[in-house]
C-alpha cells in the first residue's frame, strides 16, 4: 500500500527564532494525531535544517531540504550537497519545484542530473513538475506533463522508484486567484499514474505516492484527498501555520 504524505514547504520564509516557534507549535499541534499509513514532512530552509532534524528526532514530524545540487563537491558558491545533507539527517530533497525551475531557470537536464546524484546517495526524491497557465488553456497540459515526466524520471530503474514521489504542481493555480478543483486534481493525477503503467507496469504504477500542490488549505484538503489517485498534498503558505498545517494532515 503506498504511503499517504503531507509535505509542507516553507521556501523562503521563517528565520531561525521563528523556524523554532513554529516547530514547536507544529509538535503541539500535531500530538495525538494517530496516523494511518500516512507520513508528515516539513522543508525548512538550508540554515534552518539541522535545527529542524535536532527537535524532530523520533517524532512524527520528517525533515527534508529544498533543493540540493547535484555536484558531490566543487566550487558551486551557495550550493549544497548531498553529502551535506546527509551528515546532518536529512534523507528527503525535493528538486524540480516550480518556483526553482522559472526563477532559477532549471531544466530537464539538470534535474535529470540532480535526481541521479540522490537515488545514487540514497535520497528519497520529492519530483514536482506542472503546467503554466497557457499550456492548461492551449489544452496542453498533459502533453507538458508527460515530457517533464519522461525527460527527467523515465531513464530510471523500476527499483529506484522506491526513492520517488511524485508532486504535481498545477502552477497556474498557485497564487493566481483561479482554483482547481478536485476532479481536475484526480484527472491529471490517474494521468500520470496511467504514464507509469505504461512505462513500468500497473503494480509499479500504484506503489508511487503522487501528491498535488496546487494551493491545498484546510477548506479543500478533505475533497482533494479523498480522490483515488491524490496520495497527499506538497504545501506551502498554509504548511507556515501550525494550525493550519495540524488540519490539513487531519484531512488525510
Amino acid at each position: 500500500m503506498r504511503k499517504k504524505i503531507v509535505a509542507g514547504n516553507w521556501k523562503m520564509n521563517k528565520t531561525l527564532t521563528e523556524s523554532k516557534v513554529l516547530i514547536k507549535e507544529l509538535k503541539k499541534a500535531t500530538k495525538g494525531i494517530k496516523l494511518k499509513n500516512t507520513r508528515v514532512i516539513i522543508a525548512p530552509c538550508y540554515v534552518n535544517l539541522q535545527h529542524a532534524v535536532k527537535k524532530t528526532k523520533n517524532g512524527i514530524i520528517e525533515v527534508a531540504s529544498q533543493n540540493m545540487h547535484q555536484a558531490t563537491s566543487g566550487a558551486y558558491t551557495g550550493e549544497v550537497s548531498a553529502d551535506m545533507l546527509l551528515d546532518i539527517g536529512v534523507k528527503t530533497v525535493i528538486l524540480g519545484h516550480s518556483e526553482r525551475r522559472d526563477h532559477f531557470g532549471e531544466i530537464d537536464g539538470s534535474l535529470t542530473e540532480k535526481v541521479n546524484t540522490a537515488i545514487g546517495n540514497n535520497l528519497e526524491v520529492i519530483f514536482c513538475f506542472g503546467e503554466q497557465l497557457e499550456d492548461r488553456e492551449a489544452n496542453n497540459h498533459f502533453k507538458i506533463i508527460e515530457a517533464q515526466l519522461k525527460n527527467v524520471l523515465f531513464h530510471l530503474e523500476a527499483n529506484s522508484l522506491q526513492q520517488i514521489v511524485l508532486a504535481y504542481e498545477p502552477v497556474w493555480a498557485i497564487g493566481t486567484g483561479k482554483t482547481a478543483s478536485a476532479d481536475q486534481a484526480q484527472e491529471m493525477h490517474a494521468f500520470i499514474r496511467g504514464l507509469f503503467s505504461e512505462k513500468y507496469g500497473t503494480e509499479t504504477a500504484n506503489t508511487i505516492s503522487i501528491l498535488y500542490g496546487g494551493s491545498v488549505k484546510p477548506a479543500n484538503a478533505e475533497e482533494i484527498f479523498s480522490k483515488p489517485d491524490v496520495d497527499g498534498g506538497l504545501i506551502g503558505g498554509a504548511s507556515l501555520n501550525a494550525n493550519d498545517f495540524a488540519a490539513i494532515i487531519k484531512a488525510i
